[in-house]
């Protein structure tokens, strides 16, 4: 065999490996997905199914054969889910435009000003994400018991509005900014907030809005301390009217019923991170690389 039909061999092989290990990397990933996927698809397909249908099956069926929208009807209509979902809204909105806010200011300080016990002050703050969530849940309880605000917006917004790991992850990414710009910026005259407003959170776009996103998501699913700050269902969030919804709406066993006011509720987000995924993965990557 010659030289050339060797390496011409050597390559066919080359080939043949990368094949079969890009199949298996798919087949892997494949089941993976369906793994993941299934239970959206079992809640999906079960609230279109009606009650007496799902009651009557001995084996689950993976496909509906006689579709009915009676669910989402109910789910809006025998229980405040629209007042739940205007609730979340509120809460959201406000409890992330005031995080933005104090990350924002908070990240730029750390990274561009100097003033004494700038990185004592910063690592104190990373301290704090050591500490178990269930003991800050305890103090801000007994905290907000005092001020008098268990039942209404401002006890259910205020301990929600910190959020120490989303300082530091705009913290590295403003650092990734050259400090030419800011002196020269200084030397034309421009305040720090106005350097901040018309440099720093231009270029810094893609990781603020990966903040964005990731509070509304967190928002959006908070259920331990609006279970435990409100007890009036005028203040309940999605999260925490679906238990409500179980126990004093359709019951323990209308499960379909159920299903389509959690179908209604994930909605929201499952649209927002289609949209933006890409953005959460480049604000993440541009906010975790330095240099």
């Amino acid at each position: 065999m010659s030289e050339k039909e060797s390496l011409v061999e050597i390559e066919k092989r080359d080939k043949a490996n990368r094949l079969a290990v890009n199949v298996l990397r798919y087949i892997l990933l494949v089941f993976w997905a369906i793994i993941v996927l299934f239970p959206f698809y079992w809640m999906i397909i079960t609230s279109f199914k009606s009650y007496s249908s799902y009651n009557s099956e001995f084996v689950p069926r993976l496909v509906v054969t006689s579709p009915t929208f009676q669910n989402y009807v109910s789910a809006f209509t025998e229980v405040p889910l629209g007042r739940y979902l205007v609730n979340t809204l509120i809460f959201t909105v406000i409890t992330t435009a005031i995080m933005l806010v104090i990350v924002v200011l908070s990240a730029f300080a750390f990274s561009r000003l100097s003033f004494p016990g700038k990185n004592l002050l910063f690592g104190i703050f990373l301290s704090l994400m050591m500490i178990p969530n269930e003991l800050v849940i305890i103090t801000n309880y007994v905290t907000i018991t005092d001020l008098h605000m268990r039942n209404s917006f401002p006890g259910l917004i205020l301990p929600s509005v910190m959020a120490v790991f989303y300082i530091y992850l705009l913290k590295e990414n403003f650092e990734q900014i050259p400090d030419e710009l800011y002196k020269a910026a200084k030397v034309d005259g421009t305040s720090d907030l106005r350097y901040l407003w018309r440099v720093m959170i231009p270029i810094s776009k893609p990781t603020i809005i990966t903040i964005v996103i990731l509070k509304v998501i967190e928002c959006w699913n908070s259920y331990v301390w609006p279970r435990l700050i409100t007890d009036d269902a005028a203040y309940f969030l999605v999260s925490n009217g679906i238990q409500e919804i179980r126990e004093n709406g359709f019951g323990r066993e209308n499960i379909p019923a159920m299903m389509a006011a959690v179908v209604s509720v994930s909605l929201p987000l499952i649209i927002l991170f289609l949209i933006f995924r890409k953005k959460i993965m480049d604000g993440v990557a541009r906010g975790g690389t330095k240099g």
